[in-house]
Order: structure tokens, then sequence, then C-alpha cells
């Protein structure tokens, strides 16, 4: 009866994970192999092409284009994760105190993540377009005067604001899940030793909720190395290519810019670069949570 019970349950699981998997190799994993394939041709994205070897990733490594737009996704991603992570922690550690309407400001600071990242860069490019100039004219402001986004000088930190101010909502969810987990008796016996202030915080809670700190990096440096609808959105890779990251850059050159098997070869490189970095935070992060 037993062995009859097992084998019902391991036929159901099959049931339910087969047509899972192949859904996701037919969506995902097929048109992985796909792009690779198209990586090593001259394909346009239409008509005919011919098969050019390594011809393709050759090319991109003396691509200034290319190089550049490498070059701002890894210093934006960087800036996105040190800068949404600090916030991120601080007002998961205020959300987690004993203050009144607790509850009501979680939701108030969550509400970024529902709205998709086009809304939010559409809404920020009207602001820094239009009503911060506005408001830089009212109080005679040189600098405020000019929209961020019209200058390769600023265009990135206008990009940064509006990146940080939607993923801090997630990350700060996150930390005040990790903050719910650490016990309180532990906070009681840190504070008679003297455990108290930054020290609680250095000694008892990072070290406490360091797995979250890990989760939160690694999603942070993935998504910002991959930001695409802010900069559609916001500056459309602009101005001068100021602002061009690497999602832009193939989805651009690729669909509209007639280099489909060119970018493919790009995207190509750009997933080994993330599945690596992603690889080393996490060995990097697991041994320091072992440390602590």
């Amino acid at each position: 009866m037993k062995d009859k019970l097992n084998s019902n349950r391991s036929r159901t699981f099959l049931a339910i994970t087969i047509p899972i998997v192949i859904l996701f190799f037919v969506f995902n994993t097929m048109a992985v192999i796909q792009g690779f394939g198209y990586s090593l041709t001259n394909f346009k994205g239409f008509g005919g092409y011919d098969f050019v070897g390594l011809r393709n990733y050759i090319d991109l490594f003396s691509d200034e284009r290319i190089i550049n737009s490498y070059i701002f996704t890894f210093g934006f991603a960087i800036i996105c994760t040190i800068l949404v992570n600090i916030i991120s922690l601080v007002l998961a550690l205020g959300l987690s105190s004993k203050i009144r309407a607790q509850g009501a400001l979680r939701a108030i600071y969550f509400l970024p993540n529902i709205l998709g990242g086009l809304v939010i860069g559409y809404v920020f490019n009207f602001f820094f377009t239009y009503i911060l100039p506005g408001i830089g004219e009212a109080i005679n402001s040189g600098a405020l005067s000019n929209s961020l986004l019209a200058s390769p000088k600023t265009a990135w930190f206008a990009l940064v604001i509006t990146v940080a101010w939607q993923a801090v909502a997630l990350n700060t969810l996150i930390y005040i899940s990790g903050l719910q987990t650490v016990p309180e008796d532990v906070y009681e016996a840190g504070a008679i030793d003297g455990a108290v202030g930054f020290k609680k915080f250095k000694n008892i809670t990072f070290p406490l909720i360091m797995p979250f700190f890990t989760i939160n990096m690694v999603l942070c440096m993935k998504n910002f190395l991959m930001v695409f609808d802010q900069v559609v959105s916001l500056t459309g890779g602009g101005p001068a290519r100021s602002t061009e990251s690497i999602s832009f850059l193939i989805y651009s050159g690729g669909l509209s810019g007639g280099a489909f098997g060119y970018q493919s070869a790009n995207a190509v490189i750009f997933f080994v670069v993330i599945v690596t970095i992603s690889i080393f935070q996490l060995r990097f992060l697991n041994s320091k949570e072992e440390q602590l």
C-alpha cells in the first residue's frame, strides 16, 4: 500500500514537472541555443545569412561603442548596488523599530516596486525635463534650470536616481524579513554585554542578516547590469550614447540596427559575464558568512 502511494505521488510530481520543463526548454533554453547559433553568422534580422565563425566575437573586443557600454553599465551597476543597499538597510532598520503606522509606512515604501520600469521612467523623464528645471528657474538656480537628461555629465545621475528609487522597495522588504528572524533574546543578551547602538548592529544584527545581504547584493548587481526599461524611457541611450547600457545596445543594434548576429554574440558574452559575476559574489559573500 505504501509503495503504491509513493508511486502515485511520483507520477503526480512528474505530471506537474514535465510540462514546466518542456515550456522552459521551448521558450528559454531553445531561444538561448538559437541565439548562440545566430552569433556565429552575419544575420541581419531578416533575409539570408552566412556562417562567419568567431568573427563576431573577435570584433566585439575592438568595438569602441561596445567597450564604452560595458564601462558605463559596470560603473552604473556598482554605484546603484552600493547606494540601494545602504538606503534599504537604513530604511529596514527604521521600519523594524517600534514606530507608529509601521504597516502603512512599509506599504508606502513598497509601492514603487509595483509599478513598471517604463512607467516610472516616463514619470521621472517628465520630472527631470519640466518640473525640476521649472523649480530651478523659480529659485534662480543655474544648476537646476537645465534638464539633467540633456547633458552626458548628469544624465547618468538622473538614471541612478530613477533606478535606485524603484529598487529600494524590494531590497527594504528583504532586509525587513531578515531583521524579523533575529531573536529578541539575542539583543537582550548583547545589551548585557554592552552591545548598544552601532556595536549592536555591527556585532549582532548584521552578522545574523548576512544571508539576506548576500541575496540583495547578488540580485542588485544582476538587475542593474541588465538595466533596460529606464534607459529606454529616460534617455534612449543618450545624450551622445553616454547612458547606453549593454542590454539597450543589444536591443537597438540587434533589432533595429541590422546587426542581429553581431549583437547575439554580444548577448552571449554578456550572459557569461553576468553568470561569472553572480557565482563570484555568491562564493565571496558565503565565505564571509562563514567567517561571521
